[in-house]
Parts: structure tokens; sequence; C-alpha cells
């Protein structure tokens, strides 16, 4: 049966007569300013992936570890994601996925996967880190605030509630705090629940957090590697982008996702290169 939430529809695949290419409909309605966002495309490979690893009955349809390499910008239209399975194993199986329009490689993915339910009764993780500090979600400012011809060039804005700590939207109004951070609550409208493929989507949600630093324009990543540490609960996702270091044109960005249980669920880690307004 075809899903009905938005999200579900935005990565859904057409499996080609070929058994390791699918075909997909990059739409508009997901696109941050001219092109499709990033973790959009992380998701889709990843279901093509957990399609396809899953098939060969090993049961890892959950993404782990998913680095992405973006080559091209990705444009609303039609694309097609081609698989290479690299390894089965007994815990976890390997794969690439590569996304294309037209004779332009958009996206480059290397990831492993396996089962995130076998963890469901493994002993407590050892966390050394807490969930970001912030008022909840009702005292928070939603995008449904940002100024219009933002939200008509990032339809993607419309499709997702997002709300950021009012402590890290300075930036916004013209005065940065300069800590290199941006924190906020994420769910989709549609009521969609959270699981492994919305994680890797979650980890490129917040604004960059070069705004917060007062460095103008978007930041376009060049690859994110992100890690998926267990099944999330249902319920917001709170989420927390920050950065140790700029370096003249590039900067890594680190982001954690932390569910409505209060446990670490996804981490990774981009790089991004600055002061591109046209992004």
């Amino acid at each position: 049966m075809t899903s009905t939430t938005e999200f579900d529809q935005a990565t859904s695949l057409i499996r080609a007569d070929d058994s390791a290419l699918h075909h997909a409909e990059l739409r508009d309605d997901w696109r941050f300013g001219a092109g499709i966002h990033g973790g959009v495309l992380m998701a889709l490979a990843g279901r093509a992936l957990s399609e396809d690893l899953g098939a060969q009955g090993s049961g890892h349809r959950d993404p782990i570890s998913v680095s992405a390499h973006f080559l091209s910008r990705s444009l609303p239209g039609p694309a097609t994601v081609r698989t290479e399975i690299l390894r089965h194993g007994r815990t976890v199986s390997s794969g690439m996925a590569f996304i294309r329009q037209g004779d332009q490689e958009r996206v480059r993915v290397v990831a492993t996967f396996g089962d995130l339910a076998d963890k469901a009764t493994a002993d407590p993780a050892r966390v050394f880190s807490a969930p970001p500090s912030m008022p909840p979600p009702e005292k928070c400012v939603g995008t449904d605030l940002a100024p219009p011809e933002l939200l008509k060039e990032s339809p993607l804005l419309q499709r997702v509630d997002l709300r950021l700590d009012p402590d890290c939207v300075g930036w916004a109004v013209g005065m940065p705090s300069g800590r290199g951070a941006v924190q906020g609550w994420l769910r989709f409208l549609d009521d969609r629940e959270p699981d492994p493929m919305m994680l890797l989507f979650a980890v490129d949600c917040l604004p960059p957090v070069s705004l917060d630093l007062g460095i103008p324009g978007w930041a376009p990543t060049l690859e994110l590697t992100t890690h998926i540490r267990r099944l999330p609960a249902p319920g917001w996702l709170r989420l927390k982008h920050s950065t140790s270091l700029v370096d003249n044109d590039r900067m890594e960005e680190d982001a954690e996702v932390w569910d409505s249980a209060g446990r670490l669920v996804a981490q990774s880690r981009q790089l991004t290169r600055l002061g591109r307004p046209d992004s």
C-alpha cells in the first residue's frame, strides 16, 4: 500500500527492470532554495539501499552509517537511484547508491545497514552529553514566521514543523550570537512519526550555524556522514547543530538528534562551503 505521508511520497521509488535501478521523482515542494534538500536525497538513497539489502534476506533494512557526497545540485524532476551491494554480513551489510539526473551524477552514498530492532533490548547506552536545553516547542520560533519570500523560495519549510530556540535566532534580525550553535524542535506537519529514514533527513534540517556566526549566505553541503544509533520514539525530535572550526571558506558542522524519550538517536558531521548567497 502506498503511504499517504508527504515524506514517504517524496522518497518513494519505482523499481526498473534492472533490479538495481530505481526511478524517483524529485518533488519541487521539497526544495530549499534552488535545489532539492540534501536530507531528502539521503533518505531517498537510504530507502533504495534498504529495499535492496533487505531483499537479500539479511534483515538489514536500517541505516547505521551513511556517508553522502553531494556532487552537483539536484533539481526538481525525474531521477534514478542505482545501488551496488558491497557486502552481506551476519550483523551488517554495506552498499553504495548513485543518484543521477540525465548524465549528471548528483549524489554518491556509501552506507552500512543493520537491524536497529536488535538494539531495543540492549543494555542502556553510555551517553556523555545531554539533550539541548531550550523552551518547549510552543515557546519556540516556528518557520511559519519566516519572511514570505523565503517561504516561497523554499517550499520545504511548509512540509515540516520546525521551531527554533529563541536564543538562537538573533541572526535573523542582524544580531547573531557568535556561539556557532543552533537548536530547535522538529516534526512533520502531517504527523508522520520519526523513523531511521526521517533521521537521515533531520540531521540536515536546521539553518547553518554559520548564520549564528554572522557569516552571510547559505552553506551548501560537500559531504555529510550520519550515524543512526537507535529507533526513535514517537513525538518531537530535538536537534542541535554546532561547529568548532571555520577555516576560510569551509566549515564543519556537527549535529545531534534526540528523541522524545531523551535518547541520542542520531549524530552527524558535515563539511560545508561558505559564502554562497545563491545556494
